[in-house]
């Protein structure tokens, strides 16, 4: 399947990951100074305007909105963890919701994935310096770490062993996924490691079908706020607030803001405190009640001490790191 994608003219040979020596094709390469890493990989950010369902390296859209999704996403975790963002040749989003899932898991797996794999090695090789790390996405990004767990993971398990976390948020992590690669657990708590994390947040009235980012897959799911596997609702008193989007468009803590419960037969997050009609004006790129581009601003606090959390955890059983 992995040729079945349209030929991305954008290089010579497309099939030839981005060279990850350049410094410029890093969105974050910071100065280390934590004893734990974030490779983070952001959504989704341009809308193709053209024939090519994959942008360029340097497309200024792209270039413009990765960091404002760094800056509102994986900034939860930058006070436990050193951030590495590559840039990445992303698929357009449009046209990948409108493929079949095999069609749309194929084209993932090509050029985004094969760049971002090839970042990863990159990092790791020259950046890690065997440190335990955190992976973190969100859509695109998330549908990208899949490919990474299944594949890079499974063939250098002695990485694997130093991830203390994946936050594959905004896509679904099916049990048949798990059942096609066993050497990956999803998280049944707060304190495990080693373990993917996943949810897709929606309103309570979404039907079957309405959100294309789920489509008809039933994904296995963690309450962010009492981190449940069950169906247990947590009241938007027990969070610990989302960073949200004001009037003038800057991110600012709001306290206890979602709640969280989840339907495991739909294979998503529920969130019914929230104002549908509001944020469906602030955001009509999906359905009402489709929360795909609150996953992380709902719950950013929870994610940031969850992390902290399994951290702690994974020094406590690591002793020597």
């Amino acid at each position: 399947m992995k040729e079945n994608y349209p030929r991305n003219d954008n290089t010579k040979d497309t099939d030839v990951p981005v060279d990850y020596s350049v410094p410029t094709h890093w969105l974050s390469n910071p100065l280390v100074i934590k004893k734990v890493d974030v490779f983070y990989i952001y959504p989704t950010v341009w809308i193709n305007t053209g024939t090519d369902p994959v942008c360029k390296m340097d497309n200024p859209q792209m270039l413009t909105y990765a960091p404002v999704e760094l800056a509102c996403q994986a900034t939860a975790f930058d006070t436990i963890g050193n951030i590495f963002a590559p840039f990445y040749r992303q698929a357009d989003a449009a046209y990948v919701l409108r493929l079949s899932q095999e069609e749309k898991e194929a084209f993932i797996g090509g050029i985004p994935t094969g760049d971002v794999t090839a970042a990863f090695d990159y990092y790791i090789k020259h950046f890690n310096n065997n440190r335990p790390f955190i992976l973190a996405g969100h859509s695109q990004g998330s549908n990208i770490l899949i490919h990474l767990l299944s594949g890079y993971m499974k063939l250098h398990p002695d990485v694997y062993q130093r991830m203390i976390a994946a936050y594959v948020i905004g896509t679904p992590v099916t049990q048949s996924y798990l059942d096609a690669n066993t050497h990956l657990r999803f998280a049944t708590g707060p304190d495990d490691f080693g373990v993917i994390i996943s949810y897709n947040t929606q309103a309570p009235d979404v039907d079957t079908g309405e959100n294309p980012v789920v489509g008809n897959q039933v994904g296995l799911v963690i309450n962010p706020i009492n981190w449940k596997r069950d169906s247990t609702h947590a009241a938007a008193s027990e969070g610990l607030g989302g960073y949200i989007m004001d009037g003038s468009n800057s991110f600012v803590r709001v306290p206890q803001f979602a709640d969280a419960r989840i339907d495991a037969t739909k294979g998503v997050l529920i969130c019914s405190s929230a104002d549908e009609d509001a944020l469906y004006k602030m955001n009509t790129v999906f359905h009402r009640g489709v929360y795909h581009g609150y996953d992380y601003a709902f719950y950013y606090y929870n994610l940031r001490a969850n992390a902290a959390n399994r951290v702690s955890k994974y020094f406590a059983a690591h002793p020597g790191n």
